[in-house]
């Protein structure tokens, strides 16, 4: 059966929109710009502060997608990758020392290339996106073998009777000539790439510029630095031994286990800082604590 249309509905002129668009099985209008002159994470970021600003209805929302979106996924998607690759690195640097404790050195160095990083990227004006990152990823590796040149030294030397701090020094004076080879040799390769020769060059410049920046700061603060965490480090780590045995004296070897482990554990959480400094306070005030004595 033939129904008219002006008997179920209301014919009017009016303005809609030409294509209907969805997502998730949800309507939605996409609003998209090109990024000119300023880099496009910034313009993202102003962009979304400006959405989140506006009051809308309920029912509606901003949710961003593009290349934005695809932007953060890769940044996170290469985080997990940086933590993936340091912690396969402190694994395999276990094996290789025989110790958890000596790799925790090369650990912290890490961190150290980071300043060169930020400073590079600034003089030059480049901006930390996907090659930079990559550079940080390879810079992780590079700055390691620094401080694994210098410690693996060091460890043979107190293995052949020296102290610590001579061992330490020994290997200092006859790593530093290896080490600076590497270096000049490695900013030496990536110049180049770092001043954009060639069809495609400023897109590795960025990545080049962080390998640079964080190699020349970490060959620096490494073998200054890097030898003082050692040997806090290793301190610490004969100081809790000397604990553990001590306290296996008096109690069983599980409950000084946990004990010693929890202590150092509170120690690398900085709190035992905090108590000590409270005692301290509480001691220059005339406050004294209470201490529970056994009977």
């Amino acid at each position: 059966m033939v129904v008219p249309l002006n008997q179920i509905a209301t014919v009017t002129m009016g303005e809609g929109p030409a294509q209907i668009q969805h997502l998730n099985g949800r309507r939605m209008i996409s609003v998209s710009a090109n990024a000119e002159r300023r880099a496009s994470g910034d313009v993202t970021k102003d962009a979304l502060k400006l959405a989140q600003s506006l009051d809308f209805p309920s029912g509606y929302g901003v949710e961003l997608g593009g290349a934005g979106k695809d932007q953060q996924e890769v940044f996170s998607a290469m985080f997990t990758a940086l933590i993936m690759g340091v912690g396969c690195m402190y694994l395999i640097l276990v094996m290789q020392f025989g110790s958890f404790t000596a790799p925790l050195a090369v650990m912290l160095s890490l961190p150290l290339s980071l300043i060169g990083v930020v400073f590079a990227l600034l003089i030059t004006r480049s901006t930390l996106n996907l090659m930079s990152f990559i550079g940080i990823i390879m810079l992780m590796g590079l700055v390691a073998k620094n401080a694994i040149l210098l410690l693996d030294a060091s460890r043979k030397r107190e293995a052949e009777g020296m102290s610590r701090e001579d061992a330490l020094m020994s290997a200092g004076r006859a790593r530093l000539r290896p080490i600076l080879m590497t270096t000049f040799a490695l900013i030496a390769g990536m110049l180049p790439v770092a001043i954009g020769i060639g069809e495609g060059g400023d897109f590795y410049r960025p990545m080049a510029i962080a390998i640079i920046g964080g190699t020349i700061t970490a060959t620096m603060l490494t073998l200054l630095v890097v030898p003082s965490f050692y040997d806090s480090i290793e301190i610490a780590h004969d100081r809790m031994l000397a604990k553990f045995h001590l306290r296996t004296t008096q109690r069983p070897a599980f409950v000084a286990f946990l004990q010693t482990f929890g202590e150092a554990l509170l120690t690398l959480l900085t709190l035992r800082w905090f108590y000590r400094n409270a005692r301290r306070l509480l001691g220059r005030s005339g406050v004294a604590p209470a201490v529970m004595t056994p009977q």
